[in-house]
């Protein structure tokens, strides 16, 4: 945008990854209407790409003559045609590189094609420079290993810090090589410069200020996304291979000459906050947060598992919470290794472990509430539960348990009125659902359940019935744990239980359509292949058991058309049968007729004719027949 934020530019259009030839003629009237025309080949480009950008300079040169108005080409290329370039005196190792030393840079082998489009981008241009009224010219931007905006080359460590697959985030050689980078934004704000200002220097270094060694940036992603932790390896996956360049650049241009407002001029180390939420927004890893509370039975715990499998989060039941913390601290204090653990480490924990043995002698063996509080919130607070979300499972249980847990402090501290209660938002569920059945429903439950069950998950008469009445007389309380979450403007929504659902597939099904789509990376190659293989089993037992139905359905139907057509053989019998009896019934005065009057003087007329045999014996009955009529 412009000093005054209106649009600076208008966006004409962008190519796809390659252009295919018949497309070329088309893409070219297209370039021809445009001012400046930008081809980015800075770090994944592919060879057809660089083919497309070199066709691109050379067919507005062609045009040049055909021009209305003045125009100008842009290459972003990458500082990896840098990446062999040795200083003048190979003593001076801390020499920084300039633009001005542009013309001895020497690629690296994976970008002498990148290096021979450079050249021919300013060749064209210094041969059009030749003329006073050149309607083209170029530039070369030399880009810094980008970051920003959801990563390219660096999100392999962003991703395995976010993921928290290690106990400490892989960095791969030493690290102390010197990366030149710069934010997408701030290269962004590099071209748009050029376009207005139109400087001198046909070729731009776009570098920020930074000098960080990629170990440096490796232990900041970790330490603001992942465990905090490095561990050096030797083996480098192929696609991290241009993070080995070490170039100490100088971009004066940019400093001198240029308008820019950067967004991360000191560079990604010190950036490294704003560049992590960047990263979580761009590619929407966002944390899901849930809440489930209810009676006991009701099913909390399985419908939690459920949803922490869908959306890849993290079960928190406060007993198991309570449980892991006692024995992370006292692994750290057994812990023989001074490399791995310092002196001052074990020291805490050992006093931390006295206090919880301290606060359980007085409190009969349970630790005080503060105490379990403290270590819920530092469970929240931490990254796997920042990064991913959770889901806690039936705690906290009361209005000033939510309040001590989810409060921010440091807001609490200051002297404004808030309108509601200010809450901490990293720690806080965003949904909380309550779950609820009839205490005959519960009840019966429960009895179903097998005696080892229900001893293990405390469900037992003895047990159970106490635990359901401490949950109702809360839930009638004055200041409930739900009216906690209502003040804070996050109202819970109520499912009735009131359906034998044993998996509760319908209640999760229901849960996840109100939380929504899973916000991570979604399933590994190995969890895939396996939901592959359940999908395709589950599609099988489908397709079979269809046919099945359809065959069923197939053997239904002819049974029913061989009944069908019996039954109206039957009918077709009896209607045949009553036909015949009506026909000889309508038949019988008709005979004794013809039996009386017709009969006797046609059988004497036969028998003359016999005797005769006249050659027209019809004519000799009837003529018989009529003489005989006359007579009588």
């Amino acid at each position: 945008t412009s000093p005054r934020g209106e649009p600076a530019f208008q966006l004409v259009g962008t190519v796809s990854p390659s252009t295919k030839d018949e497309k070329q003629n088309e893409l070219l009237g297209h370039l021809l209407e445009c001012d400046v025309v930008v081809y980015n080949i800075s770090e994944s480009a592919t060879q057809q790409q660089i083919e497309d950008a070199t066709w691109a300079i050379t067919a507005l040169h062609d045009e040049m003559g055909n021009f209305k108005s003045r125009k100008m080409f842009i290459l972003v290329s990458s500082v990896m045609t840098w990446a062999m370039t040795k200083p003048q005196n190979p003593e001076e190792t801390d020499v920084m590189l300039t633009e001005e030393e542009f013309r001895r840079k020497r690629p690296h082998p994976s970008f002498k094609n990148h290096n021979n489009l450079e050249k021919l981008v300013l060749k064209l241009v210094q041969h059009t420079q030749k003329y006073s009224n050149s309607m083209l010219t170029g530039y070369v931007i030399g880009s810094g290993i980008q970051y920003g905006k959801g990563e390219n080359l660096f999100h392999y460590f962003f991703k395995v810090a976010w993921l928290m697959q290690f106990p400490k985030v892989p960095l791969f050689g030493q690290g102390t090589n010197h990366i030149p980078m710069i934010h997408v934004y701030d290269l962004g704000g590099v071209i748009q410069n050029i376009i207005e200002l139109k400087p001198k220097s046909k070729y731009v270094l776009a570098v920020d200020d930074s000098k960080n060694t990629l170990e440096d940036i490796v232990k900041m992603i970790s330490a603001t996304l992942g465990p905090g932790t490095i561990n050096k390896l030797s083996d480098q996956p192929e696609e991290l291979e241009y993070l080995n360049i070490n170039l100490r650049l100088d971009a004066f241009i940019i400093k001198d000459s240029f308008s820019l407002r950067w967004k991360s001029e000191a560079g990604m180390v010190e950036n490294m906050a704003s560049i992590v939420e960047e990263y979580r927004d761009t590619r929407q890893l966002l944390p899901i947060r849930v809440c489930l509370v209810g009676p006991p039975a009701v099913g909390k715990t399985t419908v939690a598992e459920k949803l922490c499998s869908h959306y890849k989060i993290h079960h928190i039941k406060i007993k198991e919470v309570v449980e892991e913390k006692i024995a992370q601290l006292v692994g750290i204090v057994n812990e023989g290794n001074p490399e791995n653990v310092s002196e001052e480490e074990v020291a805490a924990a050992q006093k931390e472990l006295e206090l919880f043995n301290t606060s359980r002698e007085i409190n009969g063996g349970r630790l005080a509430d503060h105490l379990v509080f403290d270590i819920l919130q530092k469970k929240l607070n931490s990254k796997p539960c920042t990064n991913q979300g959770f889901v806690l499972d039936g705690f906290p249980k009361t209005y000033e348990q939510a309040k001590l847990i989810f409060s921010d402090e440091d807001m609490e501290n200051q002297d404004l009125m808030p309108e509601k209660p200010l809450y901490n938002k990293n720690i806080t569920p965003e949904h909380v659902f309550a779950l609820n059945a009839t205490d005959y429903f519960l009840t019966k439950r429960v009895l179903g359940l097998p005696q080892s069950v229900a001893e293990e998950k405390h469900y037992t008469q003895e047990e159970f019935v106490p635990r359901l009445t401490r949950y109702r007389q809360l839930s009638t309380a004055e200041e409930t744990l739900l009216d906690y979450f209502d003040e804070l403007e996050i109202h819970p929504e109520h499912i009735g239980i009131f359906f034998k659902d044993t998996a509760h597939i319908r209640l999760q099904t229901k849960i996840t359509e109100m939380v929504g789509i899973p916000k991570n990376y979604g399933l590994s190659p190995e969890e895939q292949e396996e939901e592959d293989r359940k999908k395709e089993e589950e599609r099988m037992q489908k397709v079979a058991a269809e046919a099945a139905e359809k065959k069923r359905r197939n053997e239904a139907a002819l049974a029913e058309m061989a009944a069908q057509y019996e039954e109206w053989q039957k009918n077709l019998s009896e209607v045949k049968r009553q036909e015949h009896d009506l026909l000889e019934a309508h038949a019988l005065p008709l005979r004794n007729y013809l039996m009386k009057n017709v009969m006797p003087s046609l059988t004497e007329a036969m028998l003359e004719c016999s005797k005769i045999k006249p050659e027209d014996p019809v004519d000799f009955l009837a003529e018989h027949l009529l003489r005989n009529n006359q007579k009588e």
